[in-house]
């Protein structure tokens, strides 16, 4: 019994060591990592974001920021071990050693006529004939009675003298840190331990993985529900118009599953008539236009129409029902247009390759969300390809303002972002009418925008020129910098009420064709990352190149202060399509900021194959001088897109016609010699 105690008492002992091992360490790293974090605010400072409150640390924020599931499983943790460590100091007991002399009130050495007295005066005071306490006649038996046995038996007083028990030398004694009712197993505890087994062992993995399982058949890796994909795949069209963009976004399943109920009929259509100018609707035939549009599915209304309310900054209009819908829509938005975007990339041709135009359509659409901004003001207006859309999105600025500084030739938001810093203030100041505390927000919001360079090579490895079936391999550096000097930041977005991070996507497309022939997403808020993926890409190039471990290791360290300045490498390998001039555009596009994108022209010559089958064999007439392969000619942004322009400047009928009539041209030219003729950069 006494041994089933001594177990039992090890096992808040053994769990506790348990839970200590991994625990100290982790939250040592936690609490290293938490102070050696950098204090650098990336978010815009302006005071427009300011009263938003996004950014704001208020003590609830703090305890939500605090609240994730790592730090309350931590927490956790901590109290069950405070408990563990409480319940074993005050259960555990001294073990009491065996000391004969010691209960007897003698000591060591004494003869045996004194511990005869000192036997017979205990007895008197706890033998059961003279003392009736029933805890007496326990400590009489176990401890007098045996003690006096242990010294007046010669073997017994030797032993004990000796080895320091009555019984001799002692063998090392083992205990199991179980529970009790695992030790003492009868027919009841034993069922309830089997049950218990099957419960842990068996029953729960299996609950487990059927939660798993039926989350996963319902979502993807990116908790976009699998029935939202079937359907931006369905509606996906190679032609499909930056205006249409919208009627595919709003079809999400997660938008279908937010309830519609009939107290949202008059909220919703007070809010149809605050924003009806942004639907597209025929103003012909008004009537039949608005009653078609009532008659879609009530879920499809809704989203479009909160949407709607986003990018017209009318969301004050919402019943408190309905801003939870509409905060709702807006915190899955990133995530959906993102796979929206990998629906418009997704090879659709033959050779493999995406389209152009949605991809381009989506990220417009991502970028009037989150900066707040109707679709309408990307209309063609003055010089201007965007339209008013990249001022609006600057704190204080309305199209009123706009108008003024474009009687300034400050037609383009490339030209006010040009201005050297004092004019740009006098301009704001006497022309624009803002504030010194309003310029200074424009300022800010100006110094928090990304600039964006891009330098693009494209090689046959351990060749020279590029032939038709050659494995291409592109390397893309890009490059971003601010007026803050900040890299990875967040953006101005202050009328989107969820943090929300910058991403680029790196297009490579052939304009008139509307083939993108690669795409990539590249982020600059995580920089250890980069680091590893450029080292590695370096490293892998270099020694497949058969370079020495010299040339390697510079490589490498150059790749990594590129990094480190604000650069991030996009590296990856195609098959070389058949022999003509290709004139491709590399656009690199913000899913945030309107006017920020930049594109860079691309030509790629691929020469005719050698009979031989060999690079090194002298080749055909065709090919016998052959290029460099790859010339690159940057432009600034305000040039516009040469191939692609907004649908919300021109008709799609009209923008249809003109990219078949310049395929149609590109396709003469290839019959004819197998080139094309440049066109002009600027139109």
């Amino acid at each position: 019994m006494a041994a089933s105690e001594e177990n039992t008492a090890l096992f808040p002992i053994f769990v506790l060591t348990i839970m200590a091992l991994p625990l100290v360490p982790y939250t040592l790293v936690k609490i290293l990592n938490a102070f050696s974090k950098k204090t650098m605010t990336i978010h815009c400072q302006c005071s427009v974001c300011s009263r938003s409150g996004k950014y704001r640390k208020s003590i609830f924020k703090r305890i939500s920021n605090f609240s994730t599931c790592s730090n309350l499983t931590l927490v956790l943790l901590w109290i069950v071990m405070v408990m563990l460590i409480y319940y074993i100091k005050n259960t555990s007991h001294e073990v009491k050693v065996f000391e004969p002399f010691s209960i007897l009130g003698i000591e060591p050495g004494v003869s045996e006529s004194d511990i005869k007295k000192a036997y017979r005066r205990l007895s008197i005071q706890y033998h059961p004939d003279k003392n009736p306490d029933p805890e007496a006649h326990d400590y009489f038996v176990e401890y007098i009675s045996k003690a006096y046995q242990a010294l007046t038996d010669p073997v017994s007083r030797e032993n004990f003298e000796k080895y320091g028990h009555p019984d001799g030398r002692q063998g090392l004694q083992m205990g199991i840190a179980l529970p009790p009712f695992l030790l003492n197993i009868d027919g009841a505890s034993g069922g309830v331990l089997l049950l218990g087994i099957v419960g842990v062992c068996i029953l729960l993995p299996l609950m487990l993985a059927v939660i798993y399982l039926s989350r996963s058949a319902k979502y993807t890796g990116n908790y976009v529900m699998h029935q939202t994909l079937s359907a931006y795949y369905y509606f996906m069209k190679p032609s499909l118009a930056p205006s249409k963009i919208l009627d595919v976004f709003i079809k999400a399943a997660e938008f279908m599953e937010i309830p519609v109920r009939r107290s949202d009929g008059e909220p919703l259509q007070k809010l149809f008539v605050l924003v009806r100018s942004e639907l597209n609707l025929d103003l012909k035939n008004i009537r039949q236009e608005q009653a078609k549009f009532w008659k879609q599915h009530p879920a499809l209304v809704k989203a479009e129409l909160l949407i709607q309310a986003q990018l017209t900054h009318e969301s004050a209009a919402l019943t408190p029902a309905l801003v939870r819908d509409f905060r709702r829509m807006l915190e899955l938005s990133p995530r959906l247009l993102e796979e929206l975007m990998k629906m418009a990339l997704i090879p659709r041709t033959a050779q493999g390759h995406g389209w152009l135009r949605p991809a381009i359509g989506v990220i417009e659409l991502s970028q009037n969300i989150i900066q707040a901004v109707p679709l309408s003001t990307r209309k063609i207006a003055g010089g201007s390809t965007e339209g008013v859309a990249p001022f609006l999105q600057l704190p204080h600025f309305n199209e009123t303002i706009v108008k003024k500084i474009a009687r300034k030739k400050v037609r383009t938001f490339q030209d006010l972002r040009d201005m050297t810093l004092e004019d740009r203030v006098e301009l704001l100041a006497q022309v624009a009418g803002l504030s010194t505390a309003e310029t200074k927000d424009v300022e800010m919001v100006l110094e928090m925008m990304p600039s964006l360079t891009i330098d693009i090579t494209c090689e046959t490895e351990g060749e020279e020129g590029i032939q038709e079936g050659d494995i291409v391999t592109m390397h893309a550096w890009i490059t971003l910098k601010r007026g803050s000097g900040l890299v990875g930041a967040l953006p101005h977005a202050p009328y989107f009420p969820f943090h929300k991070e910058e991403n680029f996507w790196l297009l490579i497309a052939d304009s008139v064709s509307n083939d993108v022939w690669i795409s990539q997403k590249v982020s600059f808020m995580d920089e250890a990352v980069a680091i590893t993926a450029a080292s590695k890409a370096i490293q892998e190039l270099k020694e497949g190149s058969g370079a020495s471990l010299k040339e390697t290791n510079a490589a490498v360290r150059e790749a990594v202060e590129r990094v480190k300045s604000g650069s991030r490498l996009v590296m990856c390998k195609f098959q070389a399509p058949a022999e003509a001039n290709y004139n491709l555009t590399a656009f690199c596009l913000c899913d945030s900021w309107i006017g920020c994108d930049k594109k860079t022209n691309l030509k790629i010559k691929i020469s005719k194959r050698s009979r031989a089958g060999t690079r090194t064999g002298p080749l055909s007439e065709e090919g016998a001088a052959v290029e460099e392969g790859i010339e690159e000619e940057e432009e600034e942004e305000e040039d516009g897109y040469d191939d692609y322009e907004s649908e919300y400047s021109e008709d799609e009928d009209e923008i249809d016609s003109k990219r078949n009539g310049a395929a149609a041209n590109d396709a003469v030219d290839h019959k004819g010699n197998g080139s094309s003729s440049e066109s002009s950069d600027n139109e």
